[in-house]
């Protein structure tokens, strides 16, 4: 980009939550390639930086509250104004242009398609990328970097430096991550503990991951009772790097839509992700290497790299709604009538058991 220093100082914006943070590593490491003297930053909402943990391509990583108090907002903006040569939002929203503006001296970033705020979004950036609004998340990214001239990478970097060995059983396992954040992307009670017993026929262990929020252990508990030996329970011990390691060691790893099926994705893992009321199409896992093909947005069971998207293709979804009911939790019909042997068709698939 013209009117850059040698050694330019860059922030990328990405104010969003894990899984979103984790998807934009592609487009980091482009930058990173593409700059390799630059110092290269990124502001992200606080908690979500622990899935960048060990990124080699990130200098600092600058956080702020998602719900930041207007004493926290005039702090960050003392620090980030007019810190940076370039800055890269890779959001269309008000906040993350707006923090654009007051840090970066030059600008690239994502505008919408149409519609609210797109002539004063388009002035602010100097090179305005309009998001397309039937393409990956990713993809949307690295068309960020088509417009520096930068060759894409494709392939999503995972947290590193932690080990899996307080959980990793010996021998050939399974990952499986039950819970979401919302309830209505959770499939049914009865197709997890199918699915566990499938998986030890198939002589795999079983190790179910966890968030350390009580809500989420007793959903764990009311699966598989403490003590149970069906599954090895990883309680929250691990940090992000411990589960990218945990995930690159697993036979084939299990779970909804949720940044922990991105990260498996991420880290080459054969990987089934369970979708309901969304469509895999926007931000369905991304395998690596990247999608040759885009996900389409319903279908039985989709293949794409070292990624299956298993779905109940009824004929309302995906409707792209909150559930049946429409709120966060809701019961999906399309997840609760999902059954753990259409799933393991997928797994045998995966693992090369069956023909695809």
């Amino acid at each position: 980009m013209d009117g850059l220093p040698p050694q330019p100082k860059i922030l990328i914006v990405t104010l969003r939550r894990l899984g979103d943070a984790l998807l934009t590593t592609p487009l980091v490491r482009t930058v990173r390639r593409g700059f390799p003297q630059a110092s290269l930053d990124m502001l992200v909402f606080r908690g979500s930086e622990r899935i960048l943990k060990g990124n080699p391509d990130i200098d600092t990583i600058v956080t702020m509250p998602e719900r930041a108090s207007l004493t926290q907002s005039l702090s960050l903006i003392a620090r980030l104004w007019r810190r940076y040569d370039l800055v890269i939002s890779t959001q269309t929203g008000d906040r993350p242009t707006f923090f654009s503006l007051l840090a970066g001296r030059r600008r690239v970033g994502l505008v919408p398609h149409r519609g609210d705020g797109l002539w004063w979004k388009r002035r602010v950036h100097h090179r305005p990328v309009p998001a397309e609004p039937d393409s990956h998340r990713v993809e949307q990214l690295l068309r960020l970097t088509d417009a520096l001239g930068l060759a894409r990478e494709r392939s999503i970097v995972c947290p590193t430096g932690s080990s899996a060995a307080a959980v990793a059983p010996q021998g050939a396992y399974a990952v499986l991550h039950v819970n979401p954040m919302y309830r209505y992307k959770r499939w049914n009670d009865a197709g997890w503990r199918d699915l566990a017993c499938g998986l030890a026929e198939r002589g795999l262990a079983v190790v179910v991951t966890e968030g350390r929020d009580p809500a989420e252990r007793a959903y764990v508990d009311s699966l598989w009772p403490p003590g149970d030996p069906a599954v090895i329970r990883e309680h929250g011990w691990l940090d992000w790097p411990g589960l990218a390691a945990l995930l690159q060691g697993a036979a084939v790893y299990i779970g909804p839509d949720t940044s922990v099926t991105h990260l498996a994705a991420g880290s080459g893992c054969p990987t089934i992700a369970i979708y309901g009321a969304t469509s895999p199409r926007l931000i369905g896992p991304w395998p690596v290497g990247g999608l040759t093909e885009p996900w389409a947005h319903d279908g039985t069971i989709q293949h794409r790299g070292n990624v299956r998207v298993v779905q109940n293709p009824l004929p309302c979804m995906p409707c792209e709604r909150l559930g049946c009911e429409r709120h966060l939790d809701s019961r999906s019909q399309c997840l609760e009538e999902l059954t753990a042997a259409q799933v393991l068709v997928a797994v045998d698939q995966a693992r090369g058991r069956v023909a695809p």
